[in-house]
């Protein structure tokens, strides 16, 4: 690797490769999270940061745009670490001549999903890039939150756990695509994009024994499971005819030949819980806004570890492997 590709960015096996041969061999193992938040242990309690960049095109989009995209990216961040999401800084890059109407529509929509999620917006930065230098507008979003439920990470899943999805998958992805090159009647399928703060918060405040969460954005639930797998160095089994998938999202892929499992989501969570908690978890999920359409997808099994296998409805299992590539530029 010589030079930065936009697999880079893709959220698959190119961006991982970029952060362990880069990011952490600079900052140093403790430096770089492998999870989506890192955790900061204090005297009074622990609190849960993140930060993450917002570059989505176009910045309007069906089902939302980037300013809902860049709240709702982080306080679901945030979630994963089992944190009460609390107060965000948003920074602004724009190009020169950016309409300021747009920009107000923008930051409209943030401050109604801060409100919807339970967060303010305290502070920010704003830069102006000189035509050309930029692409109409960038957002950086940090979030902090109160963790209340120590120990959820990628590398707590055990064998015997179940999976289960918060709903249909490759929606968000999907959208912006079809969207940015107008196919397909795109105005049909419409972004997920969602703070999942109410279903986060019911499951952790109902006790129930959750050991993971993820939100499966960028390389979709292929990347999340994969990256869990590594992480915990456990197995993973999912039935595809399970995995929730709307008819119009999978026929979309099936004509321009993406695997939904590795179209992204933006307001989806893949919730990894002890058997015994199973059908108590889904419920609970399925009683909240946004997660009407949970499934459970599959289990944690001990080996072989760092695999994720798909049984089809044949009975056959496939691979299921981490994506490489990219396969949907400027999705998030």
């Amino acid at each position: 690797m010589k030079r930065i590709l936009l697999s880079h960015g893709a959220g698959g096996q190119e961006m991982f490769a970029l952060i362990e041969q880069v990011f952490r061999r600079s900052y140093g193992p403790s430096g770089v999270s492998r999870d989506d938040s890192a955790i900061i242990e204090l005297a009074g309690g622990n609190l849960a940061l993140t930060t993450d960049a917002y570059v989505v095109s176009p910045i309007f989009f069906p089902g939302g745009d980037i300013g809902r995209l860049a709240v709702a990216g982080t306080v679901n961040d945030l979630l994963t670490a089992g944190a009460r999401p609390a107060v965000l800084a948003a920074a602004f890059i724009l190009e020169e001549g950016f309409p300021l109407e747009s920009l107000q529509a923008i930051t409209d929509s943030m401050h109604q999903t801060a409100a919807e999620a339970g967060v303010n917006i305290v502070t920010g930065d704003t830069k102006v890039a000189p035509r050309r230098a930029a692409d109409a507008v960038f957002i950086t979003t940090t979030g902090l939150g109160a963790v209340l439920r120590p120990g959820l990470s990628g590398a707590a899943a055990k064998p015997g756990d179940k999976i289960i999805v918060t709903g249909s998958l490759g929606d968000h992805g999907i959208a912006v695509m079809l969207a940015r090159e107008n196919l397909l009647g795109s105005d049909n399928i419409r972004s997920d994009v969602a703070p999942l703060t109410e279903i986060v918060l019911r499951l952790l405040e109902a006790e129930v024994e959750v050991h993971a969460l993820r939100d499966p954005t960028r390389g979709g639930i292929a990347a999340t499971l994969n990256e869990i797998a590594r992480q915990s160095q456990v197995a993973i089994e999912i039935e595809e005819s399970r995995v929730p998938v709307r008819p119009e999202v999978a026929a979309a892929c099936e004509v321009l030949g993406f695997d939904p499992f590795a179209v992204a989501n933006e307001g989806k969570m893949v919730v990894i819980v002890a058997a015994s908690d199973a059908n108590r978890a889904l419920g609970i999920v399925r009683d909240c806004r946004y997660g009407r359409e949970a499934q459970l997808i599959g289990e944690v099994l001990p080996a072989p570890a760092g695999r994720v296998h798909c049984r089809t409805p044949y009975g056959a299992a496939r691979l299921l492997e981490m994506p490489t590539g990219e396969l949907l530029p400027r999705i998030c």
